[in-house]
């Protein structure tokens, strides 16, 4: 099964039920986003239910609190969107991938010697 690309707003709700590494609330979630987004209480719960319906979170109900946890794993996504980028970016070429990196300074030597050492051991 490939894994749904998610749209930025959804993605900043993932990598916050994924730091907690468990359940987290709707609540905890307006509160780690604090200073970084300006979203109303019912906008994260659009995007909370959003990721319910898509299959990246699951969702516990006890009383009148929604617990969340993330039914995809951090990993899985990653390792799916970084193919993705590479194919569709760039020919599936890693060269194609570090150079244009390089050329546009986003990347160091010091970067690129961290890559080669990583290379090299595996």
């Amino acid at each position: 099964m490939a894994i749904q690309r998610l749209p930025d707003a959804e993605l900043m709700i993932m990598n916050i039920v994924w730091r907690e590494d468990g359940e987290t609330t709707s609540a905890r979630v307006t509160k780690m986003l604090e200073g970084q987004k300006e979203w109303t209480a019912t906008t994260i719960l659009t995007f909370l239910s959003r990721l319910v319906e898509r299959g990246f979170l699951t969702v516990r109900k006890e009383g009148r609190q929604n617990f969340y946890s993330a039914a995809v794993e951090e990993a899985l996504y990653v390792k799916s969107e970084s193919k993705s980028f590479l194919e569709r970016l760039h020919g599936n070429s890693l060269t194609s991938l570090v150079a244009a990196l390089y050329d546009g300074q986003a990347v160091s030597k010091e970067d690129l010697a961290e890559l080669k050492a990583y290379i090299d051991g595996r």
